[in-house]
């Protein structure tokens, strides 16, 4: 009840920015962390996934505590995504209780040290006493006016935004998406241009994955912008302005009906078929790296020819865990996943073999 009231007397959002990369997210965020003070009388944060997770989230694991740092490659990346937000709610909590903000228990201790100092750049966090020794912080936000957090990152599949949300609906806080939608020519253009560029195939296979949020199908998604990036000042866009106001006026609301079990049920049934694909998929390499051979594929290619099919492999599976995350289809109807999803293996693993094959 404590939490409810608090959270009554600061009324704070969500914002998530998605879209490719180079489409103008944080130009526009960083313009909002500054108009929204001025001209809305809201206090605004931004958390840059692109500053707060470290470099090694997509490089060899260094030897640094925390549970993010030990974990495969792929799955790195995610844990630094979803601690992230352990440490937003973290702090969501103490702002919403009036506590100051401890350290985690579980941590990485850089990329913790890096959402602390975002915060506290941004006035929303001071160090008092001896207690910053312990690295005990305390929030330092005035109450009577909102607080808008600005996610901003890809957040090319649905599910990444849906966690966002879900830590909305927890604490009845606001939510809203923006969405820049941006040709994949000019995102590319723009990407050479930046200092540290992506790699071009990077964002080609984003463009291929990324999901628009779905207003009609997704009732969590009615609180969305679809915006076209150009050149004008998107950040003066009344249409933002009005998203923003409207969903602070409406809180989430926590679900009162218990959907726990559905949540769990569905989340067996996902896990199930990913495990299906795992092990579909293992046969059709282990049957292709025989076919390799058979036709004469230098045992020093059949090295990277495992490599390549093996990663294939892992890209598969995490879209369908990305995907199944959301899509209820998987387990109320009749279409089978494995099967679709298998047929486009076989296709892409084909194509893979067919390059060491055809030297």
């Amino acid at each position: 009840m404590a939490q409810r009231e608090a959270a009554g007397r600061r009324r704070v959002g969500l914002c998530v920015l998605c879209g490719l990369p180079a489409a103008g997210k944080s130009t526009l965020a960083r313009a909002l962390r500054h108009r929204l003070p001025r001209r809305q009388r809201w206090d605004c944060a931004l958390l840059p996934y692109d500053d707060l997770i470290p470099p090694q989230a997509f490089g060899p694991a260094a030897a640094e505590a925390g549970p993010a740092a030990q974990a495969p490659l792929l799955s790195r990346w995610k844990l630094y995504r979803h601690e992230l937000l352990q440490y937003l709610e973290h702090f969501l909590e103490a702002l919403i209780n009036g506590d100051r903000l401890p350290a985690p228990r579980s941590r990485t201790a850089s990329t913790w040290k890096s959402f602390v100092a975002c915060c506290k750049g941004q006035g929303l966090l001071s160090s008092q006493g001896s207690d910053a020794g312990a690295c005990h912080y305390f929030t330092n936000v005035a109450t009577s006016r909102p607080l808008y957090f600005i996610l901003d990152d890809n957040f090319y599949y649905q599910s990444m935004r849906y966690e966002v949300y879900q830590l909305a609906r927890k604490y009845s806080l606001s939510f809203c998406q923006l969405f820049l939608e941006c040709p994949l020519e000019c995102c590319l253009r723009r990407n050479r241009l930046r200092s540290h560029p992506l790699p071009e195939q990077t964002i080609y296979q984003m463009a291929g994955k990324i999901e628009m949020p779905d207003l009609e199908n997704n009732a969590w998604e009615k609180n969305s912008l679809i915006l076209k990036s150009s050149e004008c000042a998107l950040e003066d866009n009344l249409q933002i302005i009005h998203l923003l106001a409207n969903a602070l006026e409406n809180p989430v609301k926590q679900n009162e009906e218990n959907t726990e079990q559905k949540e769990v049920d569905r989340a067996i049934c996902a896990a199930s078929t990913v495990h299906q694909a795992d092990q579909t998929f293992r046969r059709i390499i282990s049957q292709t790296m025989k076919d390799a051979k058979d036709k004469n594929v230098h045992p020093s290619e059949m090295k990277s020819l495992a490599e390549e099919l093996n990663k294939l492999k892992a890209d598969f599976l995490e879209d369908m865990r990305q995907r199944s995350h959301l899509k209820n289809q998987i387990c109320q109807q009749n279409s089978d996943p494995v099967t679709s999803a298998t047929s486009s293996f076989q296709d892409e693993a084909t194509n893979v073999v067919n390059k060491y094959i055809l030297k």
